[in-house]
């Protein structure tokens, strides 16, 4: 097995994580976790997306947070964009980087944002002028790359062909989306291979859900084709509001003590990003996915 000797986390839990939670969280909160999550170590955090407040209610303080949110020295903060509206209030309000997404899936592209594949992209084409002009760099998402939750399957062909169309944006890195959760190793290992066969220059990054219990060994078989970032969710926060029944993303604290195990650096004091998974618990008021939460301290040690 081929393992890299460091991965880059970025964590999506105050954007993706947050987006499903039927409490607001007000924007104060938000900065704190933000904060905390720079505090353990983590250098990029997807902090907000730009999307209408009546899509997703969770956002609509997102121009408040990413202008005040507190600036840690190297740490780069994302912002998700759908549209040129969405880019332009990102870059307003300071955003480091955009990222935007596009479905593989025709049926959830439509039913995530009401438009076609082929929509998509052109008002993508619209944020990379924005980005360019602004000199941010921007990275690409794709959707329901490994299944669709209305169409089942999806080819690699299709998730290669929309990924070598953000590429020709612009894109400086493609991502994978799990969106359902529902890929398993073998699958990991044979579309990461077609994408990078495809695109060999593409930068990938893998984001998963762990709606069946097989996130990590997901993230373990994208290592093993020579990926080296990922996206992972405080506690294990997460859902799409337009993938019925996706649990969240891989919890970040666990994806974190699996690396440190193997030997692998992240950059991330896992003991210090364990109490942040527990003051969200608290703040939510359930039990968060996330399972390292509950090691002892002898583990914490030896994993770290």
């Amino acid at each position: 097995m081929r393992l890299p000797e460091r991965i880059t986390i970025t964590e999506v839990g105050p954007r993706d994580g947050l987006q499903n939670e039927d409490l607001f969280f007000e924007t104060p909160r938000k900065l704190e976790l933000i904060a905390r999550l720079a505090a353990a170590g983590l250098r990029r955090i997807e902090a907000a997306s730009f999307v209408s407040p009546a899509a997703i209610p969770q956002m609509r303080d997102a121009r408040e947070v990413i202008t005040q949110v507190p600036r840690w020295p190297g740490v780069t903060y994302v912002a998700l964009v759908p549209n040129e509206r969405g880019a332009r209030d990102a870059i307003a309000a300071g955003a480091d980087e955009l990222a935007t997404v596009v479905s593989a899936s025709e049926t959830h592209n439509r039913r995530n944002v009401n438009r076609t594949i082929e929509e998509s992209l052109a008002g993508i084409e619209k944020v990379a002028e924005l980005a360019a002009a602004a000199a941010l760099p921007w990275a690409g998402y794709v959707s329901t790359a490994f299944g669709c939750p209305y169409e089942g399957a999806v080819a690699p062909a299709q998730v290669l062909r929309v990924a070598a169309r953000l590429r020709a944006l612009g894109a400086y890195a493609v991502a994978l989306g799990d969106t359902i959760g529902s890929a398993d190793p073998r699958q990991v290992h044979t579309l990461v291979r077609e994408v990078r066969d495809g695109l060999p220059d593409v930068p990938l990054r893998l984001h998963f859900h762990d709606t069946r219990g097989t996130g990590l060994a997901n993230v373990l078989a994208a290592m093993d084709e020579g990926v080296a970032s990922f996206d992972g969710s405080v506690g294990g926060l997460g859902g799409c509001p337009y993938a019925p029944g996706a649990a969240g993303n891989v919890a970040t604290e666990d994806l974190v003590y699996m690396a440190h195990r193997m030997g692998i650096a992240t950059g991330v004091d896992l003991a210090a990003l364990i109490d942040v998974a527990r003051w969200v618990e608290s703040l939510v008021g359930r039990a968060l996915p996330g399972r390292i939460k509950g090691a002892g301290e002898a583990v914490l040690r030896d994993s770290a």
